[in-house]
């Protein structure tokens, strides 16, 4: 215990950090496990389509989405996304919605936007359109 004292008293700074970087790697913990939008694996998404009639919304760009798709994703732009225009969803709002992007990173934030504007169920795919690849799941291509 004299140790870390001894450190602490040496290092104020540096052990700042630390407790810093606890608490948020603690506090993004606690935000996930209690927010109304979940992350899921590509295996997960598959259930949701299969059993629940799920419906996979991609928001990346369209030349990305023209590139390589989820088989049924439906496409919305991203400028749409980021102002929060969701009108040709409308006839989901009752089914679980799942969110692609590029990376997971994108998609976090227009799923909290969806879920205020009245969307039951919708989830991330963790890892973007890069886990489904790395997964080596099917993509179609074309308009």
């Amino acid at each position: 215990m004299d140790q870390y004292i001894e450190f602490i008293t040496n290092h104020p700074i540096l052990s700042l950090a630390w407790v810093g970087l606890v608490f948020l790697i603690v506090s993004g913990w606690i935000k996930s496990k209690f927010s109304a939008v979940r992350e899921i694996n590509p295996q997960q998404l598959t259930l949701l389509i299969n059993r629940e009639d799920g419906k996979v919304v991609d928001i990346r760009a369209q030349k990305e989405f023209n590139a390589g798709r989820i088989a049924g994703a439906e496409h919305l732009s991203p400028e749409k996304a980021k102002q929060s225009d969701f009108s040709s969803l409308e006839k989901h709002k009752n089914k679980p919605i799942i969110l692609v992007c590029a990376t997971g990173m994108t998609a976090q934030g227009i799923a909290n936007a969806m879920h205020k504007a009245g969307f039951e169920s919708v989830y991330v795919l963790s890892g973007g359109m890069g886990s489904w690849q790395s997964a080596s799941l099917p993509t179609t291509t074309g308009r």
